[in-house]
């Protein structure tokens, strides 16, 4: 039973990560159609941002962690999707790839290749014990933080008005615009959340291992792609889920592989993924139609 409780909370710990990542990438998917593999230059900036202000109180580290984050994903819109809004799917892909190396490049001029140790919520790496549970201080901030951020998010969506054009959005873009939505400010909107959502957890990430790199967005943007897949292109609630899920599987699967299999623990996870998609192609939530992208 206490291995059950241990893994259980490992599990939701790294399913909530997990699920922010896929969370920040579904939403501008289902609004503007775009796949933004720029989003992990975001989380990069982002962790590096801490690193900048570590030494700052933490309510005024974290409130500048996300304003870059929101600023640098709102201004790789502005940049360079909006002038491409009617490009084809491949040139919009390689867009977002030019705009991640360029990124990635710019940060490495500045601060360097090598990698950085930050020493940001460094007491939160301590166990507490619950019952006869240990759990690291971590973990809990990370599942209550991702249970506000979704809570929030979902306020956002279905109380306020430009939560309401984006799910209108998200469903059928071209009859909001006759609506009267306007489509670069609903995809600015999208772009800002995710950018804002990136930050949170950026900073969650890097509390977790303590240390960062150029190449430290790489893995969860992997992730939120596979979890964006696995619960279902264009649903945020599917890709949060799927965030879950991959997380909940990889503990088990650390905790119960034989110790010969472990250095295959990633081969493992995605083949559970592939046989899971053989068998529902279009995600645990179902597949909406692609619509019109703008």
């Amino acid at each position: 039973m206490t291995k059950a409780l241990q893994y259980t909370a490992d599990g939701l710990s790294t399913g909530g990560l997990y699920a922010l990542f896929a969370c920040g990438l579904s939403l501008v998917l289902s609004v503007a159609r775009i796949a933004n593999f720029a989003y992990g230059s975001v989380l990069m900036v982002a962790a590096y941002m801490l690193l900048v202000t570590h030494a700052l109180p933490w309510p005024l580290a974290l409130v500048l962690v996300i304003a870059s984050a929101v600023v640098l994903s709102v201004a790789i819109d502005r940049v360079a999707f909006t002038p491409l809004r009617r490009a084809d799917g491949v040139t919009l892909l390689v867009a977002s790839f030019g705009v991640s190396i360029l990124i990635q490049n710019v940060v490495v001029l500045i601060a360097g290749a090598r990698p950085e140790s930050v020493n940001f919520g460094a007491s939160f790496n301590h166990a507490v014990s619950i019952g006869s549970v240990r759990i690291a201080k971590i973990d809990i901030l990370t599942v209550v933080v991702t249970i506000a951020v979704l809570g929030a998010l979902w306020m956002f969506l279905t109380r306020s008005l430009a939560g309401i054009q984006l799910r209108a959005a998200s469903e059928d873009f071209t009859m909001s615009r006759l609506a009267g939505v306007r489509a670069n400010r609903v995809i600015a909107v999208a772009f800002a959340i995710s950018g804002a959502i990136a930050g949170i957890a950026a900073t969650l990430l890097t509390m977790q291992s303590g240390s960062l790199s150029t190449d430290v967005g790489l893995e969860p943007t992997l992730i939120a792609f596979i979890a964006v897949v696995v619960g279902g292109m264009g649903s945020v609630v599917g890709a949060t889920v799927g965030g879950l899920l991959l997380g909940v599987v990889s503990v088990v699967l650390q905790a119960t592989l034989p110790s010969n299999l472990l250095p295959y623990h990633d081969a493992i996870l995605f083949s559970v993924v592939i046989f899971m998609l053989l068998g529902r192609p279009q995600g645990l939530f179902g597949a909406r139609a692609a619509g019109v992208r703008v």
